[in-house]
């Protein structure tokens, strides 16, 4: 398993890097081409793909950090590290939009004056082009790795793919109908709709940090693969999960019968520990058992090696 979890991490580091030589070389276009034929379009988009070559870099060097294993200063991991790092590419997109937003309303009140959109418009395609294909290998890479850097990442790119399709559609529609006034409304479209992925990212980044219990779905599974040994222990209880990065953390109650020994107690929660693993291989699990009580507990109790099995059987 261990073997299974360093390939992940470095199927992860391997794409990240990915992401930082294709936004690199996308910047470095833009800002050329729209320097070049004076497009804000052009140039914020260049702004945005620059905030996406930031996250890629913090994606980078986050899913590098946040793969060690624990140690004597970070017991837990370093998983917390892919939330914060989602925290500060949000808050950078924030910034990026606020800049755009002004070169875009400065145009518009002082005119706008392009050159000509052709080589602009060739570079929005070209540049909507990778960032589909490499943000389409950076999810995938994602929800594998369950990396909420990466997919960060992938959303990032996922948003440069849809603007820049409505930059060239901009430059497309200026150059048939020679109204240049779309270039920076087309820039503030942009730097809308950037902003709306920066609330969500937030919005996710943050729940974890906050300890957010994993969700319905999982917390189910997790109450399915316990409730598969229900014949070997009385009952469960006090079930907490959280998320920190990809780690998953879970902690429970398991009530056994009083008539079991300290290590037939222990084998029991380990292979529920290892049921859990084989579902979530980067849990980490806490299983604290306690002795059942007469009662109720015992009526519902399906152990068949405890002593008062047989007469719960007569009843």
């Amino acid at each position: 398993m261990s073997s299974s979890i360093e390939e992940l991490n470095r199927e992860k580091t391997s794409i990240a890097r990915l992401s930082i030589v294709s936004n690199l070389s996308l910047v470095i276009l833009k800002l050329i081409v729209g320097v070049m034929i004076g497009s804000v379009s052009v140039i914020s988009e260049a702004i945005h793909s620059g905030i996406d070559l930031v996250a890629a870099v913090i994606a980078y060097f986050s899913v590098r950090t946040s793969s060690k294993p624990p140690d004597h200063e970070h017991a837990f991991g370093h998983g917390k590290l892919e939330n914060i790092s989602g925290t500060i590419e949000a808050l950078l997109i924030f910034v990026a939009a606020g800049f755009i937003i002004y070169e875009a309303y400065e145009k518009i009140l002082h005119g706008v004056v392009l050159e000509d959109v052709s080589l602009g418009i060739a570079v929005m395609l070209l540049s909507a082009i990778v960032n589909l294909y490499v943000s389409q290998r950076l999810m995938k890479t994602a929800k594998r790795t369950e990396s909420i850097a990466l997919e960060a990442d992938a959303w990032h790119l996922r948003t440069d793919v849809l603007t820049s399709l409505g930059i060239f559609a901009g430059l497309v529609a200026i150059k048939l109908t020679g109204i240049t006034i779309l270039d920076p409304i087309f820039a503030i479209l942009v730097a809308v709709f950037i902003l709306k992925a920066a609330v969500e990212l937030i919005v996710r980044s943050v729940k974890d940090l906050m300890d957010v219990k994993l969700p319905e779905e999982e917390e189910n599974e997790i109450c399915q693969i316990i409730e598969d040994h229900s014949q070997q222990y009385a009952g469960f209880h006090k079930l907490r999960t959280r998320k920190s990065g990809s780690d998953r953390f879970i902690d429970l109650h398991l009530v056994v019968s009083k008539e079991l020994t300290i290590e037939q107690a222990h084998c029991l929660a380990t292979h529920i520990e290892k049921d859990i693993k084989d579902r979530f291989p980067r849990a980490s699990i806490i299983i604290h058992t306690e002795p059942c009580k007469d009662g109720d507990e015992c009526k519902k109790c399906r152990v068949r090696e405890c002593s008062k099995y047989q007469f719960r059987e007569e009843e």
